[in-house]
Formats: C-alpha cells, sequence, structure tokens
C-alpha cells in the first residue's frame, strides 16, 4: 500500500525519482504505471490497479453530466507510462503543466495509488484540510473508519 509524503525533485527532462517504498510496492506488478489528472494533481496508478478503476468507471450510468465529465477528465489524460531502472519515471510535459509541476514536487501514498503535486500547492491543499476538519462533525466522518 502507498503511504507517506515524500519530497523530490523533478530533473531537467521531467523525471521524478520514486521513493524506495514506492517502488518495492511497484515491484508486485509490472513496471507500467497509469497517470492521470484529478483534484489539482496528478493520480499514479500501477496499471492493474488502474484496469479497476476503469472497469468501475465504464459501469457507471453516463446519463449525467457530472459522470461523463469524470470519465473524460480521468480517461483523457489518462498516460501510460514505465519506470526506468533507475526507478524513475518521466512525467509528459502536458500533464506536468495541467498540475503546476516544475521543479519542487511531493508524492504523497494513497492506499492503492499515490498522488504527484506541485509542492507548495500540495502544503496549501493540506493546510487546507487540516483547517476543514478542525471545524468539521469528526465523530460523523469517522463513524465507520477504525482507527
Amino acid at each position: 500500500m502507498f503511504r507517506g509524503k515524500f519530497d523530490h525533485t523533478l530533473d531537467d527532462k521531467g523525471r521524478v525519482s520514486l521513493p524506495v517504498k514506492f517502488r518495492e510496492i511497484l515491484r508486485k506488478y509490472d513496471d507500467n504505471i497509469i497517470i492521470t489528472t484529478f483534484d489539482s494533481c496528478l493520480y499514479v496508478y500501477p496499471q492493474e490497479e488502474w484496469i479497476i478503476v476503469e472497469e468501475d468507471l465504464y459501469k457507471r450510468p453516463a446519463g449525467k453530466r457530472d459522470m461523463r465529465d469524470l470519465q473524460r477528465l480521468l480517461l483523457s489524460n489518462a498516460t501510460e507510462c514505465t519506470i526506468d531502472k533507475q526507478g524513475r519515471i518521466l512525467i509528459p510535459p502536458s500533464l506536468r503543466t495541467w498540475a503546476a509541476i516544475e521543479k519542487e514536487v511531493v508524492l504523497a501514498g494513497r492506499i492503492k495509488h499515490f498522488e504527484l503535486w506541485n509542492r507548495e500547492r500540495f502544503e496549501q491543499v493540506l493546510t487546507q484540510a487540516q483547517n476543514n476538519l478542525l471545524n468539521a462533525d469528526l465523530s460523523e466522518i469517522l463513524n465507520d473508519i477504525k482507527l
């Protein structure tokens, strides 16, 4: 499972080195990953996990505009990438532009996938999430979660 937060730097060619922990998880899969856009960042999936997402999206009724929009956003931007021998992935320029990824990045675990963020944007989103939770009824949110 992908967990944790890791600060990294994009090289001049647009590659990012994956954390060792993430590489170990990805070894259980093949070398193919899928990168797509969502929530102001990039979602990175092992291809096997991405196929599950695609199958789920396909089953959803496309009669609602929100679902069609979500399908278009996720699927049209989904890009196959491979991990090189040094444990790096090349982030396509169009995806870097979309997520405002330039040099300083954060890789954040999300269990079955991980997110790739512009570091400054990630810190803003994380601060906002903390503020939202401080003002939320946590008993309602945590009702079904075993902590």
